[in-house]
């Protein structure tokens, strides 16, 4: 199949869209498709390279610097209209994603869109509280508008799906769980290495066990309550061998960090900042945590990253992950921020033979995530779509 994958956000971006994009890019080229992706991009003109269409884009400072395109773009459609596509894969909402509807249109092709962010959690950006109620309607009408265009329509979860219901869509909803590549992260002898001398390079000392939260640092995210509980945690506990560490940046970092001044533990938080994609397994392989307190994730691949890297998951419970973490078998849910503490007590006082079990438990239950799993329900869809468009 010939198949263009639009998407307003893609690498170098961090973030889950941009992640699951690749992912699908990368697994319908080594299953002989002819894949595409349609993004956006800093520069002037438009680029047309190892099928990566680039777009011009203005940049959004307030949104992460993220990148807003005009929703139609000729020379773009002519160079797409070349390709002989069979569809069109949407996976965002604007500018690019609404010129991917209209390739579709004028090409006379299917359409696909997979539902990836729940933007009710993020109309404080543009609201900064005011009219609010508002907001979230006209979200969700847009939300109805992009799926009612789609032939086929993707949630990552059934959560998703029972927003997407919530909005009055009718239509089949198709559950398809992203799925990934796990090499990258594994921790065989190679990562390890490389792991530990980047470890070494960022200055941690050799006894200190890292709490990771990494992904886009912004309100939704809910890293206050982290930064809030782990300061209640040292005020109980006598521990002198942790440190919360943060990889990634967004429009929240400044007053978190204010935060960590104004509850004293500057000193035993540590902020990065954004890293190269190529980067990431290895923060994920020289922690001993991996923290969450996100509620607005659609599916939540950062869990299974980390599950992937032997590591300790510790999250906030939200429906979403039912089904992908199990308390207390495949990682561990805290509530809200006055039971963290002691969340965090008991995973890091953990006997070794406790943890190894938590930690093959949770690689094993992450095989129906697998890349060849999610090639098969994603290629389904696809006939469907195609089935459907004659």
């Amino acid at each position: 199949m010939n198949i263009a994958i639009f998407s307003d956000v893609y690498l170098p971006d961090i973030n889950g869209v941009a992640v699951s994009v690749d992912s699908l890019f990368k697994l319908l080229k080594k299953y002989g498709h002819n894949a595409y992706v349609v993004t956006t991009s800093s520069e002037k003109e438009i680029s047309f390279k190892d099928n990566i269409l680039r777009i011009p884009g203005l940049e959004l400072k307030k949104l992460y610097g993220y990148r807003a395109s005009f929703i139609y773009n000729e020379k773009a459609f002519q160079i797409l209209k070349k390709l002989k596509l069979d569809l069109c894969h949407i996976n965002t909402e604007f500018g690019i994603s609404q010129f991917g509807f209209i390739v579709a249109s004028k090409l006379n092709i299917p359409s696909v869109y997979t539902y990836h962010t729940m933007y009710e959690d993020y109309t404080y950006y543009a609201t900064k509280g005011y009219f609010d109620r508002f907001s979230k309607w006209a979200i969700r009408e847009f939300d109805k508008s992009c799926m009612n265009r789609a032939t086929e329509i993707i949630s990552p979860s059934e959560k998703t799906k029972v927003y997407i219901r919530s909005v009055g869509v009718e239509k089949y909803v198709n559950v398809v769980p992203t799925g990934f590549n796990f090499d990258r992260f594994l921790p065989n002898e190679e990562n390890r290495a490389k792991s530990l001398k980047m470890r070494q390079e960022l200055g941690f000392k050799d006894n200190q066990k890292i709490l990771l939260c990494l992904g886009r640092i912004a309100k939704e995210k809910s890293f206050d309550i982290i930064i809030e509980g782990y300061a209640d945690y040292l005020k109980t506990y006598d521990d002198n061998d942790t440190v919360l560490v943060f990889v990634g940046d967004g429009p929240a970092r400044n007053e978190l960090e204010a935060l960590t001044k104004k509850l004293n533990i500057e000193n035993r938080v540590r902020f990065v900042g954004k890293v190269d994609n190529s980067l990431v397994p290895y923060y994920y392989l020289m922690s001993s945590v991996f923290l969450n307190a996100s509620i607005s994730e659609t599916q939540g691949l950062t869990f299974m990253e980390a599950m992937a890297s032997d590591l300790l998951v510790l999250c906030r419970f939200d429906n979403n992950l039912v089904g992908v973490i199990y308390n207390n078998k495949t990682g561990f849910f805290f509530q809200d921020v006055t039971d963290f503490k002691d969340k965090l007590h008991y995973v890091l006082s953990l006997s070794k033979e406790e943890s190894d079990l938590i930690r093959k438990n949770a690689f094993d239950s992450i095989d129906c995530f697998s890349e060849k799993t999610f090639y098969n329900n994603i290629i389904e869809v696809y006939k469907r779509a195609i089935r459907r468009s004659r």
